[in-house]
């Protein structure tokens, strides 16, 4: 595995590459250029590069509620997969998440991405819930980083 280089969205045109990664992996969710923007305002993104190369990307969102629970949710490209990348992306959210005092940590998981719910399970999360949104076809699944694996 090449050294992966983890870069804050913080202008367009990383936004652009995020927003490509992203629709990508869920092409059943597709984001606009503004609906990004508007997830810049709330979450931390950034995007992913291998030797240069775009290959991921990755949303934590901080910690809320009274369990101070903080999403991290990681995207490979499918040609990049299995390479590692994930994994450093992964680590790379929680180490965010924890910088923000997140107590617990969740993902979220489409299922139009089986790989990514396999991820999420060998890395010690847990299935929360399982949902539709309105209008989509796909589901969600919720998970949260059993507590054996938190550490």
């Amino acid at each position: 595995m090449s050294e992966l280089r983890v870069d804050h969205v913080d202008d367009d045109s990383r936004a652009e590459e995020w927003r490509y990664v992203h629709n990508l992996v869920i092409p059943t969710a597709p984001l606009t250029a503004d609906e990004v923007r508007e997830r810049r305002t709330r979450n931390r993104l950034f995007v992913a590069r291998a030797a240069g190369v775009l290959v991921g990307c990755s949303t934590v969102r901080p910690p809320t509620g009274e369990d101070g629970v903080a999403t991290v949710i990681a995207r490979v490209l499918p040609d990049h997969r299995r390479k590692g990348y994930g994994t450093e992306l992964y680590r790379h959210g929680l180490l965010v998440a924890r910088e923000w005092g997140a107590a617990e940590v969740e993902t979220v998981v489409s299922g139009s991405n089986p790989e990514g719910l396999e991820f999420a399970r060998a890395r010690g999360f847990v299935e929360v819930e399982t949902y539709l949104l309105p209008g989509d076809t796909v589901p969600f699944t919720d998970l949260r980083l059993a507590e054996r694996a938190a550490g």
